[in-house]
């Protein structure tokens, strides 16, 4: 018994041990597992305060949780939509901030996109801060959540509610700069100026833009207007359209619009420019203005009201100078009062009546009444002018009575200006002006016009010449001249009015009258002058002389011979400067005074020459043969070369010939 007495409290001394073992292995694994925790456990430490707050809000009761639940779902759900739309406006960034150029219809429906998604966020970000704003205060009144947290989530909803920055970061302003851009290229890569002799046809000018650039212009114009854009689109159209037409109008040399009234003397330095001025102006508003008519309407038809387009062309008009061409019609009619001017007003009104239908519709509208009333002040300066002017003619023509008759004998300039100057109003281009010019202007004073005024009007001018050459016959102390110079005048009047439009006015019996004084004062001077030569050959007293008489009729030959020669000398050295303005009437005078003169000369010289001949001062006597005489004669009055005054009724083109204008300056030095 007591040995397995002693077997048992060994194996319990062995067991003890064994787990006495055990638990110094356990010991020492926790002290191990205790260092290893210790800095985590100081890393927790230093965590707490801010877990502490983080976790404060769920230390509230359990049911006062459950019953917020359904609160801080309604006010986060509002929020989680918007992020999410802003989430999108970041993806659409790339392909926005990217050139239109690659895919201007996929460009422009992203950016739609865009404008709905910051239309969106515009809608509901105010209303998703203010569900924020009022869960706060929610869970703030219920103690729900800590005073700390409070206030930060108060401070981050301020500064939400007083930002000022853009809800997209700026990327709408971006893409719309892009897209003007883009705007701007397709009018620069599609405007070209339009030269002047493609208008040669006299038709309208096609629109400038092909019908697919319009359209991608009218749809960029459709997004801009949404984003309340479109004035800065129209200033961009307006600048590259204005700088395309003035690039047309540069090679025109329009420098001459500018003149100022200081820089010319008189009309016919600016004459040129008048005739260039008509053409311009035509091309400028049938060809260059007609067409941005069409195109404004084009591009803007969709973009709003119609002032938005009519003020849009109105710009164009009034910066591509339109305003220049009707200032250089004002600076024509305040030039110095001249006949010729009139014609130059006649002209310049006739371009306006022919564009009369083009300016009203191009530039009736509101915004086109400066063009307008410069364009009526205009006409009404140029219908003023020229009917002042042509209501002086007479007054002048008047004037130059008492002004001294051509020392020549010749035409006097007056006389043959004013009567190709009244054939020229009467002709078939300048009447029909003239009239409507008279008509328009009576009715301005409550005055019915008559054709009958016109051409009273003309056949006093007239009256007036005639009135004016019958003083000036009286004024030569030389009754020879006198006759001459009335035979030039009545001559040019029957010949260079016969089948012409103021020879119709006047009549044949007018015409025949003239050639009638032109006879009768022709014969006048012959006797006067030249008729009295041949009496001087007198044979009278020779006849009975021979013999011993022939020294005698020596003597009588000699005093004959001087007389024709002193006579037949100062004759033809006072006559050699007369003129007959006419050659043929110059011919035919001269033929008459030839067969008066050289048959008795040369049958004289040959039945008495020879006593003289003989004599040894035969050369006092014998200057001339009668070949000689013949000559001198034949070249009598040829007309010197001077500075004359003829007004060419008409060129081909049907313009007064600016040659025979510039010799003309005022009426007071045309006799």
């Amino acid at each position: 018994m007591e040995g397995g007495f002693k077997s048992k409290g060994l194996a319990s001394l062995m067991a003890a041990r064994r787990s006495l073992h055990s638990s110094l292995d356990r010991s020492r694994v926790l002290v191990s597992a205790l260092d290893r925790a210790g800095p985590r456990l100081t890393e927790i430490q230093l965590r707490l305060p801010s877990l502490e707050a983080s976790v404060r809000p769920i230390r509230a009761r359990r049911e006062a949780l459950v019953s917020s639940a359904g609160h801080i779902d309604r006010a986060v759900g509002p929020a989680a939509a918007v992020l999410k739309v802003f989430d999108a406006v970041h993806g659409l960034e790339p392909s926005l901030l990217a050139d239109p150029l690659a895919d201007l219809p996929a460009y422009l429906s992203l950016l739609q996109r865009l404008e709905e998604a910051l239309r969106f966020l515009s809608d509901n970000c105010g209303l998703a801060i203010q569900w924020l704003d009022d869960i706060v205060d929610y869970l703030s009144d219920n103690l729900l959540i800590d005073s700390r947290f409070v206030s930060f989530l108060k401070s981050s909803l301020e500064s939400l509610k007083s930002s000022s920055a853009p809800l997209d970061g700026g990327l709408l302003v971006a893409a719309l700069d892009k897209l003007e851009g883009e705007f701007r290229r397709l009018l620069d890569d599609h405007s070209s100026p339009l030269p002047m002799a493609s208008s040669c046809d006299n038709t309208i000018a096609p629109s400038p833009l092909p019908g697919q650039v319009i359209a991608k212009i009218q749809a960029i114009l459709e997004r801009m207007d949404a984003n309340r854009r479109l004035d800065r689109c129209v200033a961009i159209y307006v600048d590259v359209r204005c700088s395309n037409i003035q690039a047309s109008l540069r090679s025109l040399d329009l420098d001459y619009l500018e003149i100022t009234l200081a820089e010319f003397d008189h009309v016919q330095s600016i004459q040129v420019h008048i005739d260039k001025w008509a053409g311009h102006l035509e091309f400028a508003v049938k060809h260059l203005l007609e067409a941005e008519y069409k195109l404004c309407a084009d591009v803007f038809e969709r973009a709003g009201p119609s002032e938005l387009w009519t003020g849009c062309f109105a710009d164009i008009a009034a910066r591509t100078g339109i305003l220049s061409f009707l200032r250089f019609g004002k600076t024509v009619t305040e030039s110095k009062k001249d006949p010729i001017k009139l014609l130059k007003l006649l002209d310049i009104f006739n371009s306006l009546n022919k564009l009369r239908l083009d300016f009203n519709r191009l530039f009736g509208g509101k915004a086109c009444a400066e063009i307008q009333n410069q364009t009526r002040d205009l006409i009404k300066r140029v219908i003023n002018s020229a009917c002042e002017i042509f209501g002086e003619l007479l007054v002048q023509v008047e004037l130059q009575r008492t002004n001294p008759p051509p020392s020549n004998g010749g035409v006097p300039r007056l006389v043959s200006f004013i009567t190709n100057y009244c054939n020229t109003l009467l002709g078939d281009d300048y009447r029909p002006i003239l009239t409507l010019v008279l008509v328009i202007q009576r009715s301005w004073e409550q005055k019915k016009f008559h054709e009958s005024l016109l051409i009273e009007a003309i056949l006093n001018i007239m009256k007036a010449v005639e009135a004016n050459f019958e003083n000036w016959s009286k004024l030569y102390e030389d009754a020879a001249l006198s006759y001459l110079f009335m035979m030039n005048t009545h001559w040019y009047f029957c010949k260079n009015l016969k089948g012409t439009k103021l020879g119709e006015l006047l009549g044949d019996t007018w015409l025949r009258e003239h050639e009638q004084y032109k006879d009768y004062y022709a014969a006048f001077f012959f006797r006067e002058s030249w008729g009295k030569l041949p009496s001087l050959l007198s044979r009278e007293g020779l006849i009975l002389l021979s013999g011993g008489g022939r020294a005698t009729a020596r003597d009588l030959v000699k005093r004959r011979l001087r007389a024709f020669n002193e006579n037949f000398d100062d004759m033809y050295q006072k006559q050699s400067r007369w003129v007959i303005s006419d050659n043929d009437l110059r011919v035919k005078t001269c033929h008459t005074i030839l067969q008066a003169i050289v048959p008795v000369y040369r049958s004289y010289m040959q039945n008495y020459g020879p006593l003289v001949e003989q004599d040894a001062s035969a050369s006092k006597y014998v200057k001339y043969t009668a070949e000689g005489v013949e000559k001198m004669l034949d070249a009598l009055f040829q007309h010197k070369p001077e500075r004359s005054m003829s007004l060419t009724p008409r060129q081909s083109n049907g313009k007064v010939s600016p040659a025979t204008v510039s010799q003309y300056h005022t009426t007071s030095n045309i006799v």
